[in-house]
């Protein structure tokens, strides 16, 4: 007679394959879910202005982009009104700020059940991408709200904007992990996080058109501009919008680095998983 076998997860930290294992994520679907309701109810639960805060954050950044760039400097959109302009880039930056802050950090502020625990590290990072797609919804509704008041028609582009969204949440999910791995073994990366997302902010043509960079820098410092892993994205999400010359060139080279930091992310993740709990 056969005996049952019985459910047992075997850890062996001897092993130094490096894989991606989907079914094993997909076992602690239940787990994930979890950490992504705990998160939300931290965040909004007993808070006085709850989801109003989410309002106010990017209407704050649209506020001050449209006086100082749109008044003061006068930034050339083609036609397009700035605060429109703008909020596209605004939108896509309320989410992978959001991704980025609460990644770097994760695994650290996760430590209690980091040590006591199995479970597959990497949901942890991943399910910030998830609670960071309420902020992002309510930039997409701002958005709705200023193409209606504008009685501005969106691009036949439109199509392909799925895929600049699906980039958007590998990018936030790219740096969140690279940071959260990094964060474990050198901690003065929690305290670079936050001056990343203000730096980020000036440094990706969120206020300005992508032209006004490749016009006026020479091109070994366009290519860093478009090392940046959100430049290509905001071009090629402003393009689905509004329409204007097809992404090119630079354009591709912003989009593979992006593929680069994912997959270089997980394999670097995964190489100190083994070891996160005595690191921590």
């Amino acid at each position: 007679m056969n005996e049952p076998q019985s459910n047992k997860i075997v850890v062996n930290a001897t092993d130094s394959n490096i894989k991606l294992n989907l079914k094993e994520l997909f076992r602690y679907k239940d787990l994930f879910l979890v950490l992504a309701y705990k998160d939300l109810r931290v965040r909004y639960a007993q808070t006085f202005l709850g989801l109003i805060w989410a309002i106010i954050q990017p209407l704050t950044t649209l506020a001050i982009m449209s006086v100082v760039f749109g008044r003061f400097v006068k930034v050339d959109t083609g036609g397009v009104p700035y605060p429109v302009f703008a909020v596209i880039g605004v939108s896509l930056w309320t989410y992978f700020s959001f991704v980025l802050s609460q990644s770097g950090n994760s695994i650290i502020g996760a430590q209690d059940m980091v040590k006591k625990i199995y479970f597959p590290r990497l949901i942890i990072p991943l399910s910030k991408a998830v609670v960071g797609l309420v902020d992002f919804l309510v930039a997409i509704i701002l958005l709705i709200i200023l193409f209606a008041y504008y009685g501005i028609t969106p691009s036949s582009n439109i199509v392909f904007l799925p895929i600049f969204l699906i980039l958007t949440i590998i990018s936030s999910l790219a740096v969140g992990i690279w940071l959260s791995a990094l964060t474990i073994r050198f901690r003065d990366f929690q305290y670079v996080v936050p001056f990343l997302v203000q730096f980020g902010l000036y440094i990706t043509p969120i206020a300005y058109p992508t032209e006004i960079v490749v016009d006026n820098l020479p091109s070994w410092a366009t290519v860093i501009f478009y090392l940046n892993p959100m430049t290509g994205i905001v071009e090629g999400y402003r393009w689905c919008l509004i329409g204007g010359p097809e992404p090119a060139g630079y354009f591709w080279l912003s989009i593979s680095f992006v593929m680069l930091l994912f997959v270089s992310g997980i394999y670097y993740f995964k190489k100190i998983e083994k070891t996160m709990a005595d690191i921590i």
